[in-house]
């Protein structure tokens, strides 16, 4: 059986009722910004498929690595400011710059 993060059981029996609240809220919390992740993740796909079909219709690569090697300089420049890893930064834009490149790719064949 699986632990939480406070170390009970799931379902917390046992748990103060204290830390219990706490640890919802903080949970409630990350939900929300999960979920606006999602939303932001959904408009930025939506503008690179605009991008996507530009570049089919104007026989554009669909990958522009001098693009791509400023906007990871200028994340990690953001991460740091932030107090977020820029690793995990730039790990993060890397998965969505693949992303991006696999729909222009498709866009461009259809």
């Amino acid at each position: 059986m699986s632990r939480d993060e406070a170390g009970t059981q799931p379902g917390g029996s046992g748990l103060d009722p204290a830390v219990r609240a706490r640890l919802e809220g903080l949970r409630d919390s990350i939900d929300n910004i999960d979920a606006a992740l999602v939303h932001l993740l959904a408009e930025r796909f939506k503008h690179t498929q605009e991008v996507g079909h530009l570049k089919a219709e104007h026989a554009l690569p669909p990958a522009d690595p001098e693009r791509e090697r400023r906007q990871i300089a200028r994340l990690r420049d953001l991460a740091v400011t932030a107090k977020l890893d820029p690793e995990f930064a730039e790990k993060f834009l890397g998965f969505i710059i693949e992303e991006v490149i696999r729909h222009h790719q498709k866009i461009a064949r259809s």
